[in-house]
C-alpha cells in the first residue's frame, strides 16, 4: 500500500483552489464571456443627434496574472481592436482603435459546494485606447467629440452587460460537487 502524507481538509481547500483556479482556465473563460467580435451602432451623436457613430470590436486573446494572498485575484487584460466610422452625412471619419480592458476577479468559495469567478465590472476608466485617424480633419473631430471618453464609456458599458449575461453567469460558476459525480460515473 502506498503511504499518504496527509493533509488538513482547510489545506485541501487551499490546495484545490490553487490548483483548480489556474491563469489559464481563468483567461480560458473570459474568451468564451467575450466572444470573438461585436458591433455598436449605428448611434447618434452630438448636437440633434446629427452624427452616427458606427462600431466594429473585435476581441483578441486575454491574458490574466494571478495572484495569492489571503484570496485568490485575478487581473485580467483584454485587448481589442476597433474600427470606428463617423459619418456626418457629408463626410465619413474613419478610425483604429488599439485598446485593453483591464478587468479584476476574485476566486470565492460558495455553498453548497461551489467555485465562483467574481468578476468587478469595467469602470471606462479600465478601458485604455488609442485612436488614430487617417486624416486631420477626423483628428480634429476625435478631439472635439472626445471620440476617445466615448469609445471607453460604450466598451465598459457593453463589458458590463457581457458579465451580467445568463451565459457569462454560467461561466464564472463550477459546481464542485457536480465535477466530482461526473468523474466518479
Amino acid at each position: 500500500m502506498h503511504t499518504y502524507s496527509f493533509v488538513t481538509y482547510e489545506e485541501f481547500g487551499r490546495r484545490f483552489f490553487e490548483v483548480a483556479v489556474t491563469e489559464e482556465r481563468v483567461a480560458a473563460a473570459f474568451a468564451e464571456i467575450a466572444g470573438g467580435e461585436f458591433e455598436m451602432g449605428p448611434m447618434a451623436q452630438g448636437p440633434g443627434g446629427l452624427a452616427k457613430v458606427t462600431a466594429k470590436v473585435k476581441i483578441q486573446q486575454p491574458v490574466a496574472r494571478r495572484s495569492v494572498g489571503d484570496t485568490i485575484t485575478f487581473n485580467i487584460r483584454i485587448p481589442l481592436i476597433i474600427e470606428l466610422i463617423i459619418d456626418l452625412r457629408v463626410d465619413k471619419q474613419r478610425f483604429t482603435v488599439d485598446g485593453d480592458i483591464a478587468l479584476r476577479a476574485t476566486a470565492r468559495a460558495a455553498e453548497p459546494l461551489l467555485l465562483v469567478i467574481d468578476v468587478a465590472k469595467p469602470r471606462s476608466s479600465d478601458i485604455a485606447v488609442q485612436v488614430a485617424s487617417t486624416s486631420m480633419r477626423g483628428e480634429i473631430l476625435r478631439v472635439l467629440a472626445g471620440v476617445d471618453a466615448e469609445i471607453r464609456r460604450f466598451v465598459a458599458a457593453y463589458v458590463a452587460d457581457e458579465i451580467d449575461s445568463p451565459g457569462a453567469q454560467q461561466a464564472k460558476v463550477i459546481d464542485v460537487v457536480e465535477a466530482v459525480a461526473s468523474a466518479w460515473d
